[in-house]
């Protein structure tokens, strides 16, 4: 029922009669909004400091609060003082104490009508470090905008596509939540009992929270983030303490209702059990997952793992000496040869992982350089984007750069050939690790540089990292990279073949006369002929070499010219 029909219901009027005249008319019975009857609940609270007086003052705000929302008169309270503090992400329910200035034994009385509310999802609750933090979804802020009662979306008639987008909602939103999480996918389940997921979860009979928990984690980290190998590292945060530690010991003893009824099992690799990684059966996901087609795949290849089959061919030029080592890592990295230098470099006893440097000045060809290797080889490529990997959290950057070794690593076990691990832009995880370290970041900096190193040693695929950095490389990241392959500036001559190659046009003494006169990157070059095919087609015409010579002008950012001289065209 509409609230504005319900209001009226309460008043006893029907569709048949006429509307009574405003209540703003009736001055002891004001005509309220669900925005103004909030704010009359908080100045009231303010200015009495909720006491006794309040109650009475703010009765009739708080019963259409109550009617508005179906909650009782100590929810609609508690409702108010947070849509008051709606703009914080971090709510805490100290907050409200000193917002009003009352005794907080008072404040700590609306924790159960807070509970509530996060149970209609009018907030969500997060805990943090053994504090509860809460917030007001940016819907429920728009609906008491619109002055209407806010209801969640249905979660009855989806389709298996539907049911997981929702339950990633559910998983992400509310990890920290366990009372309410758990509770909300039953729910989803229960209101679904349609779909082949929901019907075959039925039949396992997982009467145990905590393993009901761990199928839907399982569940939901396979479909909707592509983990289809999983590590405890990889569920851990959905569970205490005390249940990791128990999941764990029961998973290694095959002892859950999940491994007895063979809806996991651990990754097995050439017949050999691997305990520290986990995975729906096959039995399991035939089962669960009719109508995902696309599953297997999106599983398969992970969201952070480029497809190299989509990598357009592009010819590079190097000069001599940078050409031959690329060629050469090209040769190692092909499959035909890569599996045998590994079994050799393992039967001596030596690390067989592969670790390349490419570095240089920007603009250079190291970032498209992987990109033409991974192509060629047949390898994916899995990117680690370095500035995404650091957080303010304490703690979690070291966590997401664990995270992240550990998925290259299942992918390596899995996927064949073995994909490239590539940290782009290196920078700032590559360079040299400050001694004595007492600021809170300069700790983090070498955590995050140790658990590199550490993985390096035990790499068992192929890391390569791009970086600027020329001097500022820590000797320990120098001593365990195999191949660094510096990349200069092209020579004249490969400058000349790369202005032919991108300008076909020009004629070889133009081409060379451009690379004599201005030392360009390739991405310099690349940047002076985007511009000109811009130019082209807002003028349908091809540009001058004149125009041509001031973009190459307008490129140098005030880097000096070889010469003065005119080019001679």
């Amino acid at each position: 029922m509409e609230m504005m029909e319900h209001l009226e219901t309460k008043r006893g009027t029907s569709p048949k009669t006429e509307v009574d005249p405003p209540l703003v008319n009736n001055p002891k019975k004001p005509a309220w909004t669900l925005i103004g009857a909030i704010e009359q609940i908080v100045n009231l609270a303010v200015e009495l400091k909720l006491e006794t007086p309040f109650s009475e003052k703010a009765h009739s705000a708080l019963t259409y609060v109550s009617e508005c929302m179906s909650l009782d008169e100590e929810q609609a309270l508690a409702f108010a003082l947070f849509m008051e503090k709606s703009t914080d992400p971090r709510i805490q329910i100290s907050d409200f104490s000193d917002l009003i200035g009352c005794r907080t034994v008072r404040i700590i009385s609306l924790m159960a009508a807070a509970d509530r509310l996060a149970q209609r999802h009018l907030i969500w609750r997060v805990k943090k470090e053994n504090t509860v933090f809460y917030s007001v979804p940016m819907e429920v802020v728009e609906a008491v905008k619109e002055n209407r009662a806010f209801e969640p979306a249905p979660i009855n008639n989806l389709t298996v596509e539907q049911l997981f987008d929702r339950m990633e909602k559910i998983l992400d939103r509310m990890k920290e939540d366990r009372n309410l999480l758990l509770a909300d996918l039953d729910a989803l389940v229960a209101a679904n009992p349609e779909l082949p997921f929901c019907q075959t979860l039925q039949t396992y009979d997982l009467s145990e929270n905590v393993e009901r928990l761990l199928f839907y984690v399982f569940c939901h980290l396979y479909v909707n983030k592509g983990k289809a190998y999983l590590r405890m590292r990889d569920w851990q945060d959905y569970f205490t303490g005390d249940e990791q530690r128990f999941l764990s010991w029961m998973m290694n003893a095959s002892d859950l209702k999940l491994c007895e009824r063979k809806i996991i099992e651990p990754y097995n690799a050439n017949g050999l059990e691997d305990p520290e990684y986990f995975h729906l059966t096959r039995t399991a996901r035939e089962a669960l997952f009719v109508g995902l087609r696309y599953v297997e795949h999106k599983s398969r290849k992970g969201r952070d793992l480029l497809d190299c089959t989509t990598f357009a061919a592009k010819e590079l030029f190097y000069n001599p000496s940078v050409q031959r080592q690329i060629d050469r890592l090209g040769k190692l990295l092909a499959p035909e040869h890569f599996t045998d230098i590994q079994q050799r470099l393992e039967a001596g006893g030596m690390r067989k992982g592969f670790a390349c440097l490419f570095y240089g000045a920007p603009g250079t060809g190291k970032t498209e350089t992987v990109y033409q290797l991974a192509r060629r080889t047949g390898r994916d490529l899995m990117v680690v984007d370095v500035s995404q990997i650091k957080s303010c959290w304490v703690g979690e950057s070291e966590k997401n750069i664990k995270e992240a070794f550990d998925r290259y690593r299942a992918y390596t076990r899995y996927l064949k050939p073995a994909p490239i691990l590539l940290f782009n832009e290196a920078d700032a995880v590559l360079g040299i690790r400050q001694e004595g370290a007492s600021q809170a970041v300069e700790k983090m900096e070498n955590s995050i540089q140790n658990i590199i190193l550490q993985e390096m040693e035990q790499l068992d695929g192929i890391m390569i990292a791009t970086t600027n950095l020329t001097r500022n490389l820590d000797k320990a990241f120098e001593r365990r990279f195999l191949y660094k392959i510096e990349f200069e500036k092209p020579s004249t001559e490969a400058k000349s073949r790369i202005w032919r190659s991108m300008i076909p046009t020009l004629d070889e003494r133009t081409a060379a006369m451009l690379a004599a006169r201005y030392d360009f990157s390739g991405g310099q070059i690349e940047n002076i002929a985007r511009k000109r095919t811009v130019d082209m087609i807002l003028q349908g015409a091809e540009p001058s070499f004149e125009q041509l010579d001031e973009y190459c002008r307008s490129e140098m950012l005030g880097q000096p010219e070889r010469s003065r001289r005119k080019i001679g065209f």
